[in-house]
């Protein structure tokens, strides 16, 4: 235990914001069972690894932290796997010998059952819980937030979509959403925590149904609420971007001119053997819609290069789909196989070779940054509005964004942070701005967008 009697808890997050979003809520749930946060593992008396399961690289590099971290333990610390490779894995977590102290294993559906696992450790017990509860919301539970200007707020947990390459249904169990008013109480207390920017979570976001509401009602009650400067969200689908939720994108003023639009391939006949449910050309009409509907808009995507089955003319299917689409950045990534997919039983002949893989990828994001690069050479010497959201890696400068998800480097004091500035563009690197505040018209306190206009 610490020197003030109270036990420490480390959490190290890997994956995506809804890890990020349930490393808080643990944290939560822990502090109300009287535990403290602490930001190294060294001497922590419980460390818990949250997990990503993704990709096989994403496992792997946990599998090894985990040997990393046994030089950070007391005798009596307790170490604990949760999230999405604790569900996958679950008891062969407890059985590896590269795991041997490892004690816990939770998945995305036992944080509230940490306390009791924890209480059991200490007593030699070794805990698995991955059992899927699709009423879980943690309706209860305060996250403890680590973020001090945004919120990542999950309004659905759970995948209905069985894409074949994807593990996520497995992990995360079917899709449910919470009820709207939840989410708009949530919000509200992010509001008066201080915190102006909300992202609302979900595996397929704009699918979002409590039985009554749909997304666009959700985008409407949330954008609402008072003192809230800006809405997004991640990851919608392109099948559920119905009139009513662009339409309420476009026209709440908080929905920020930006949205992240996984594509994974620009061929049909990829697409299809993915089960993504769309094919290249409904992909850019749903393109096409969005930017019709809201003015400004930038689009950021998912793309896998070497699915299997994937050919030359494919992969030329996907580099025009890029070209087209005009993404402003792309998350782009070489097929992994993660087992029990359907992906993995497709023949073997089928199997990109990952030299053609590797070349593919580097190929991909030449032509993803070359055209990134072309358009934001082009908004040099514009103004535009940023949040600044902490101080930069080098100390220097201040780090923020602007509404469309550019990230914009400023000088200035720390005190800054969690402030609206109108920002005048003065170079790029290609993927980042550099800026300077711009003295008249300066919007130097944190108030809504939708006051300041």
């Amino acid at each position: 235990m610490s020197e003030t009697s109270r036990p420490t808890v480390y959490i190290e997050t890997y994956g995506c914001q809804m890890n990020v979003a349930d490393s808080e809520l643990m944290y939560g749930t822990l502090a109300a069972h009287g535990y403290e946060a602490v930001d190294v593992p060294d001497g922590a008396d419980v460390i818990l690894v949250n997990t990503c399961a993704i990709r096989d690289h994403a496992e792997q590099r946990v599998i090894g932290r985990l040997g990393e971290l046994r030089r950070f333990m007391k005798p009596s610390t307790i170490v604990g796997v949760t999230g999405c490779m604790a569900q996958r894995l679950g008891p062969q977590l407890l059985a590896e010998k590269k795991t041997k102290h490892v004690s816990l294993v939770v998945g995305p559906d036992g944080y509230r059952a940490l306390p009791q696992l924890l209480d059991g450790a200490r007593g030699g017990e070794r805990g698995i819980f991955t059992t899927f509860d699709l009423e879980e919301h943690y309706e209860d539970v305060t996250p403890r937030r680590a973020d001090p200007v945004k919120a990542w707020i999950p309004v659905q947990r759970g995948c209905d979509y069985r894409c074949t390459y994807c593990i996520v249904p497995y992990t995360r169990g079917s899709e449910r959403s919470r009820q709207l008013h939840d989410v708009v109480r949530e919000v509200r207390e992010v509001v008066e925590s201080g915190r102006t920017e909300v992202v609302l979570l979900g595996q397929t976001v704009n699918s979002y149904n409590d039985g009554t509401h749909d997304f666009a009602d959700l985008l409407r009650a949330v954008g609402g609420v008072d003192g809230v400067g800006r809405v997004r969200y991640t990851s919608p689908h392109p099948n559920d971007f119905s009139e009513r939720v662009i339409e309420a994108h476009a026209s709440v003023p908080a929905v920020c001119e930006h949205i992240h639009l996984p594509m994974q391939s620009g061929s049909t006949r990829v697409l299809k053997r993915m089960l993504r449910r769309y094919s290249r050309g409904e992909f850019l009409a749903c393109v096409d819609r969005l930017r019709a509907a809201i003015p400004g808009l930038a689009l950021t995507t998912d793309i896998i290069v070497g699915f299997p089955g994937e050919t030359d003319d494919d992969f030329r299917e996907t580099l025009s789909a890029v070209e087209t689409a005009e993404f402003a950045d792309a998350f782009t990534f070489k097929f992994s196989p993660r087992e029990g997919t359907p992906a993995t039983r497709m023949p073997e002949s089928e199997t990109v070779p990952d030299d053609v893989a590797g070349e593919r990828l580097e190929t991909l994001i030449h032509a993803v940054r070359s055209r990134s690069r072309e358009r934001n050479l082009q908004l040099l010497g514009t103004r535009v509005e940023v949040l600044i959201e902490r101080v930069a890696r080098d100390g220097a400068l201040l780090m923020g964004r602007t509404r469309d998800w550019k990230t914009v480097l400023v000088p200035g004091d720390a005190a800054l942070v969690n402030s609206y500035h109108t920002v005048e563009l003065t170079g790029t690197t290609g993927g980042t701005f550099t800026g300077t505040m711009v003295a008249t018209g300066a919007r130097t306190t944190t108030i809504p967008l939708a006051v300041i206009g």
